[in-house]
């Protein structure tokens, strides 16, 4: 969340969408390097050796955070103090945030948007492994090389926003159409290639809708409030993945687990349907 307070306001010369694309590739590269440079000590170093400079690894970069920011001239916007709202300051914050959800022209149908794409990547991640292995009768090694690709496709995607300079809005509309269709993909296809390409869609072009719904929060909300307003957000937003799992978990057994993803998708859908009515009302 500090992160994405403080990244504009950094680079302020710089597009918002590259800024935003460079700090998701280096989350993904973490994600899949991390695991993968873990094994590799742990297979020739005791455990706590490991840990040990893991440890000295973090220190380190906090301390390299600690003396760039005490060395740079950048002038990040401070947060609005909260007033006292009937003696509970620490209402206030929330009842602001709260406020500008409902007041910022523009704000509402983002949430409503980013919580019909939660829906998808949710049930796609509850049913990935339970559809590659049981559905398709894959081995654990297919399921294995399906998330590699994802974490490809994820890269290469972003590298591609940080790259070329593409419209804002064909951004949030190209990654909403490909993760529906990409959710469809998954629930009808009767091929492992079918259903690999749903996936490829699905947990790819999120991280492209992920940039494309950042950059409008940071274009709506004012810089003053935004680590407020975007954390009420955020829990919002991330509500409906679990709810998605839960959805799995309930019904998916009764069924099966493509009908539950057809029906998140079309839930998607119909709330993607709803911010665009949201979006005409609110002008």
């Amino acid at each position: 969340m500090a992160r994405e307070v403080m990244l504009p306001q950094v680079f302020r010369g710089f597009r918002t969408e590259s800024v935003l694309a460079h700090a998701q590739i280096a989350d993904q590269l973490g994600m899949v390097l991390g695991p993968l440079l873990a094994a590799l000590a742990l297979a020739r170093w005791p455990w706590e050796a490991v840990l040990g400079i893991t440890a000295l690894l973090f220190v380190a970069a906090d301390a390299a955070m600690k003396v760039w920011r005490s060395a740079s001239s950048v002038q990040l916007v401070e947060p609005a103090l909260a007033h006292p709202l009937q003696g509970i300051h620490w209402l206030q914050p929330y009842r602001t945030a709260l406020t500008q959800v409902l007041q910022l022209q523009g704000l509402l149908p983002l949430i409503v948007l980013a919580a019909g794409v939660n829906l998808v990547i949710g049930v796609t991640l509850a049913t990935s492994a339970a559809m590659m292995t049981g559905g398709l009768h894959q081995s654990t090694g297919d399921y294995a090389v399906l998330q590699t690709a994802g974490a490809i496709a994820t890269v290469v995607i972003l590298l591609a926003i940080a790259r070329f300079s593409l419209p804002l809005r064909a951004l949030g509309y190209f990654s909403f159409g490909c993760i529906l269709l990409g959710g469809f993909a998954t629930a009808l296809s009767k091929w492992p290639m079918g259903y690999a390409i749903g996936f490829l869609m699905v947990v790819g072009f999120d991280k492209m809708f992920s940039v494309y719904i950042r950059t409008r929060r940071l274009q709506v909300i004012p810089a003053a409030d935004l680590g407020k307003t975007t954390g009420l957000i955020v829990l919002l937003n991330n509500l409906t993945q679990p709810i998605a799992g839960l959805v799995v978990g309930l019904f998916a057994g009764q069924s099966n687990a493509a009908g539950v993803i057809v029906a998140m998708t079309i839930a998607m859908g119909i709330l993607g349907g709803l911010s665009m009515l949201l979006s005409r009302i609110g002008r």
